[in-house]
């Protein structure tokens, strides 16, 4: 089934935050160095994954196009707006900011990767679930120690990663019969490369090094595809 990884993905969160509510009530010392921890882990991915490109200039117009859209759309606002309904429509509103805050970072830790593309591609491709199958338990072990923090906002984030990696696994079932083998590699390692940015400002902002408003980057999702394409057709 394409959509088999993808629904494991989602279900590893799903157990991962259920399991992290039981764990909510540490003390807050503990909870700030845990997730001092998760910034400084996250950093190091998001490194790692920014140097597979050496397209820097596919990197940099994808981030600059895809930064303008996001702050004209508004994403991040929008995105806390959810955050807050869907808080209110669980539980009395005394702590909006924080499930909103818990299901945007999730969100964006869960979708922004190298793993959800590629392992979703797999998915459609080649019917090869492996790498989302292994996504799902680190993220579920990800969403168990961001509940402890972040609270059970993180749980929503099923939704966005559900949605990203099915639809992505779903268009990969027909792209391999109009798109080549060497401009797909290329564009995955261009999407990882810009991720792996978007990711790393995550980590800062998790430390409170930065406050970089993440989610109005997320078009740099399609500005990436659309770049290097272009770029691959010029060069």
């Amino acid at each position: 089934m394409v959509l088999f990884g993808t629904l494991m993905n989602g279900l590893g969160i799903l157990i991962g935050s259920l399991i992290g509510l039981f764990f909510t009530k540490i003390p807050e010392r503990i909870k700030e160095t845990i997730m001092s921890g998760i910034g400084l882990t996250v950093i190091i991915i998001g490194l790692d994954m920014g140097f597979t490109s050496d397209r820097i200039i596919v990197v940099l117009l994808s981030l600059l196009t895809g930064a303008i859209i996001g702050e004209w759309l508004r994403l991040e606002d929008k995105l806390n707006a959810l955050g807050g309904w869907i808080e209110s429509k669980v539980q009395k509103p005394t702590n909006q900011s924080l499930v909103a805050q818990g299901f945007v970072t999730a969100s964006l830790i869960f979708v922004i990767g190298a793993m959800s593309v590629i392992g979703a591609l797999d998915s459609g491709l080649r019917d090869d679930h492996e790498i989302l199958l292994t996504k799902s338990m680190i993220d579920g072990f990800v969403a168990l120690v961001l509940t402890t923090t972040l609270g059970f906002g993180v749980v929503f984030s099923i939704i966005p990663v559900v949605l990203y990696e099915g639809l992505i696994a779903l268009f990969a079932t027909q792209i391999e019969s109009w798109l080549p083998e060497a401009f797909l590699n290329t564009f995955i390692e261009d999407m990882t490369a810009t991720g792996g940015l978007m990711i790393l400002a995550i980590g800062l902002n998790l430390l409170n090094v930065t406050n970089i408003r993440v989610a109005n980057l997320l078009p740099i999702i399609i500005t990436v595809g659309l770049i290097s394409a272009v770029y691959s057709l010029i060069v």
